[in-house]
């Protein structure tokens, strides 16, 4: 007899499928919990193969989710930095075993 798939409230697991899905979102997110403040330049310097265009939609969904503060400085030119949120804050984990994971498992 087949086993069933036990059910699961999966409202939980699609809420933060629907914060951290995606190419780009987990990579923006590890890359500030390891400078804790960058600049879109140096985050677009990190992250290979990002578009502009991307970059910017991936960080104004991060800030309208609440994971990341955009702090702008009124001078020219334009300087604006990014950080994580204490709700971006407390992905650190999530990010720290998939991490782990992989280290487990790339074989």
């Amino acid at each position: 007899m087949k086993q069933a798939i036990p059910i699961i409230d999966k409202k939980p697991f699609e809420y933060t499928l629907s914060i951290i899905a995606g190419k780009w979102k987990m990579k923006i997110i590890y890359l500030l919990i390891g400078c804790e403040i960058a600049r879109y330049g140096e985050i677009k310097r990190s992250i290979a193969g990002i578009t502009h265009k991307m970059l910017s939609a991936q960080l104004k969904e991060l800030e309208h989710d609440g994971i990341i503060h955009r702090k702008e400085y009124p001078q020219i030119p334009p300087k604006v930095e990014y950080s994580l949120t204490a709700k971006g804050k407390s992905l650190k984990q999530l990010i720290t075993d998939i991490c782990q994971w992989g280290i487990e498992n790339d074989h």
